[in-house]
């Protein structure tokens, strides 16, 4: 299993500076939660950016790592605005691997805990499931990407039918 950061809200960080939220350069919220596991997951910090500005180019890039790795299991660390277009991306790419997006509406260094469930949810799912695919993990839902949607009103993930 390969973890894969991309950034998003759940590794955002306040600047005390300019007073705004960032998303770092860096890995920090993943690997303080990885610390307090009893497991060893490979982990890549391929992307920091706010999903907002990901692009085509920046999903062929996370394509491309998946399918140069000799892993077949995969969870990114992504923003919640855009991860359903980056699932349907790496949906369409691949068939023979087991991809779980996961992500927090709050940071890790405002709420140690939505992230820290996500990831772990997201962890365990992809151990227990032997069907390949793409899915989203959010909120305690683990669905297929295409049945779990962002209720931005609600600001939760939704399981749809």
């Amino acid at each position: 299993m390969l973890i894969l950061n991309s950034g998003g809200t759940f590794n955002k960080r306040y600047n005390l500076i300019n007073g705004e939220l960032e998303v770092p350069y860096d890995n920090y919220a993943i690997e303080q939660i990885l610390k307090n596991m009893n497991s060893y997951f490979d982990m890549a910090g391929v992307l920091y950016k706010d999903s907002l500005d990901m692009n085509t180019s920046d999903r062929r890039m996370l394509a491309n790592i998946i399918e140069e790795s000799n892993d077949d299991t995969f969870i990114i660390v992504h923003g919640t605005d855009t991860m359903h277009l980056t699932a349907e991306f790496l949906h369409e790419v691949f068939k023979n691997k087991k991809i779980i997006l996961t992500g927090s509406m709050k940071p890790f260094e405002i709420d140690k805990i939505e992230s820290s469930f996500n990831i772990g949810m997201a962890i365990g799912f992809a151990k227990a499931v032997e069907e390949y695919g793409t899915y989203i993990c959010m909120n305690g839902h683990v669905q297929i990407w295409s049945k779990i949607v962002k209720n931005k009103l609600l600001g939760k993930f939704e399981v749809v039918k």
